[in-house]
């Protein structure tokens, strides 16, 4: 029992878990702001040209029975206000981080060189050509990328 409660905290304390928490809490409050700027300031400028409330549209089918379909509007329209804003924040993101990335551009070593003598291409550190058998001198020996 004791390994599993060690393990569990291994898990619980990966920076991985701890940031997807912290996203799922930030994402609900986001998710009542938007919300709460469709139903209480979108909905009622578009019921201003619709003559009510998308919230209140719905059709009586039997009865008490009824098909809230403005309620699924306002749910679509939540969804694509907040959708364009994940899309604005993430875009506004990835355009900081390839600013302010660091390029580092890294000269790679040379890992075969030419034979001067029969212009074979050889290993870098070669000390005879395995083609001519020549010995090779360093200053001889001529270094290609």
């Amino acid at each position: 029992m004791k390994k599993f409660i060690n393990e569990f905290k291994a898990f619980i304390s990966r920076g991985n878990v701890m940031d997807m928490a912290v996203g799922i809490i930030i994402g609900g409050a986001f998710t009542s702001i938007v919300s709460s700027l469709v139903e209480d300031i979108i909905n009622p400028i578009l019921g201003l040209f619709g003559g009510m409330n998308f919230d209140q549209l719905k059709l009586n089918l039997l009865g008490e029975v009824t098909l809230n379909y403005g309620k699924f509007i306002s749910a679509v329209i939540n969804f694509l206000i907040m959708a364009l804003i994940v899309f604005i924040m993430m875009k506004a993101m990835n355009g900081f981080a390839e600013k302010f990335k660091h390029t580092e551009e890294t000269v790679e070593e040379p890992k075969t060189k030419i034979c001067p003598f029969c212009k074979s291409e050889i290993a870098i550190d070669a000390t005879r050509c395995p083609h001519c058998t020549s010995v090779l001198e360093e200053k001889e020996a001529l270094a290609q990328p």
